[in-house]
């Protein structure tokens, strides 16, 4: 039949045969105290370069719905993977390094009020073990040769129409002992100049892989002018931070470890800080080779953790690949049924998982709206699998001040890109408050109230931005339709570190 399409597994389709935990995204350029190396301030300290990812193409954007809703539904169920396969995840971003604008303290933004939900995933679980990494532990790691091998990498269902969009793995190939010597980098203070700064302070998984303060706080408690962006889904993101200034998720990844507001460290001073750590010198020469600890082979295993770091299947994604065999007719069923179970087992399957993870009619209503091109064309920037277009737009936001940040004309000159900055994703949206590249939104009604009004009118402002007639119901379904974009995130060990 016509409407056969691929299977799609779940989150973090991970070979199984050997596979473990990693991590990955960027809420966009600035640094905070805590504790992970490739979160960075957005600084404008240019990060070295290493080989940047091959530029595939993002997939189109989802479809739009039929606009009549169903009935409201029950509270969403826990998600739970039916299965796992090597999920791709998102690289972290990194802070700006600008100096905060003057007449604008950085308050906290309110926390989200729900934690992330997680499910476990090999590819992020670390070493197997309890407590610090001895040598020991990590040379049975390495000697083990499935932790070597090249991982063939599937994004989960919502994401999976994504899957030739995916970026810098062929330069950059997955592997375990990779993904794994990624993820100790990412919460190392130790990559810091004072031990105090980890990219998981700017980029931290317990909140959402971003941060709840306006800005990235580094070393000293200073602050950068940008809010952190998120280190999750950034597999399907070459150029890196709030103006793309970074070619690459590994170039992006050490940019940070430099930044003097950030890590506040040199990139001779980190390595030979991790040269002298028995566990990771063991770890970088089994992976790389003569080439051992090098700042660029630093940004290649950061890089690698970052990319797993995906998330899993909403609400939306369930509905919406629910919506494929709405329109089949019993008798049509009753056919597959019988000429292909296997076809039919699928379709049932669609429409249980729809059923364990309903959408709201808020939430339904707000699909329509979301796509609706004359009422919001919210999907002319937020498209794709990762609802963001990977493209700069101006919204006006900051525009209101003498000396404006011009986010991406900084590095492009072009006139257009004044004050635009690049379009952040809008899967696991609701944990990742504060909003827009200078964190002055905390609430996603603030965000959705400040595209209703058309942004503030100022000579660069995109085209694509207009005033929006919307009721407070269309406002609240909006709001709703963003938060059924909310999957899991891959559970990561976050403790142990080599000693």
């Amino acid at each position: 039949m016509p409407l056969r399409n691929q299977r799609m597994t779940w989150l973090c389709a991970v070979l199984l045969m050997a596979i473990m935990p990693g991590c990955a995204a960027k809420k966009d350029d600035a640094a905070t105290t805590g504790s992970s190396t490739a979160a960075s301030t957005d600084t404008q300290v240019e990060p070295e370069t290493t080989t940047e990812p091959a530029a595939k193409e993002v997939a189109d954007a989802t479809t739009e719905p039929v606009a009549t809703p169903e009935a409201e539904p029950k509270a969403a169920a826990e998600v739970t993977p039916t299965e796992t396969v090597v999920a791709q995840t998102p690289a972290e971003p990194a802070t700006e390094n600008k100096p905060a604008p003057e007449n604008k303290p950085a308050a906290p933004a309110k926390a989200a009020a729900a934690k992330p939900l997680t499910v476990d995933s090999p590819l992020t679980a670390g070493i197997p073990g309890d407590g610090p990494l001895s040598t020991e532990d990590v040379t049975k790691w390495l000697e083990d040769p499935k932790n070597h091998e090249v991982i063939d990498f599937q994004l989960p269902l919502g994401m999976a129409s994504a899957q030739a969009g995916i970026k810098g793995i062929d330069e950059n190939p997955l592997t375990l002992a990779k993904i794994e010597l990624g993820r100790q980098l990412y919460f190392d203070t130790r990559l810091s100049a004072d031990s105090t700064v980890s990219c998981a302070s700017c980029h931290d998984p317990e909140e959402g892989f971003a941060r709840h303060t306006q800005f990235g706080v580094g070393i000293d408690g200073q602050e950068g002018g940008r809010n952190s962006p998120v280190s999750y889904n950034r597999i399907l993101s070459d150029k890196q931070f709030w103006d793309g200034r970074a070619e690459s998720l590994e170039a992006q990844a050490v940019g940070p470890i430099a930044n003097p507001i950030e890590m506040g460290n040199t990139h001779e001073q980190a390595v030979e800080t991790l040269k002298g750590i028995e566990g990771y010198r063991l770890q970088f020469e089994s992976i790389f080779g003569d080439e051992g600890v090098t700042i660029d082979n630093v940004g290649r295993a950061l890089a690698s953790f970052e990319r797993v770091i995906v998330t899993g299947p909403a609400p939306f994604d369930y509905a919406e690949n629910n919506k494929r065999f709405e329109d089949l007719s019993d008798e049509e069923l009753a056919e597959i049924k019988t000429d292909d179970p296997e076809f039919y087992a699928e379709i049932e399957q669609a429409k249980k998982d729809a059923e364990a993870h309903p959408m709201s009619e808020s939430a339904q209503r707000g699909w329509v709206l979301f796509f609706d091109e004359k009422k919001t064309d919210c999907k002319a920037c937020h498209a794709g699998a990762n609802f963001s277009d990977e493209q700069y737009h101006n919204l006006g936001v900051g525009m209101d001040v003498d000396e404006p940040d011009l986010g991406r004309f900084a590095e492009s000159n072009d006139e257009k890109h004044r004050g635009a900055f690049k379009t952040p994703t809008l899967r696991n949206v609701e944990f990742t408050a504060p909003y827009m590249h200078d964190g002055s939104q905390q609430t996603l009604e603030e965000v959705v109230e400040w595209y209703a009004k058309g942004g503030h009118p100022n000579p660069f402002l995109s085209d694509k931005i207009k005033k929006l007639d919307l009721t407070d119901q269309d406002k609240a379904d909006l709001v709703a339709f963003m938060k059924a974009l909310t999957g899991p995130f891959p559970k990561v060990e976050r403790n142990r570190l080599p000693k």
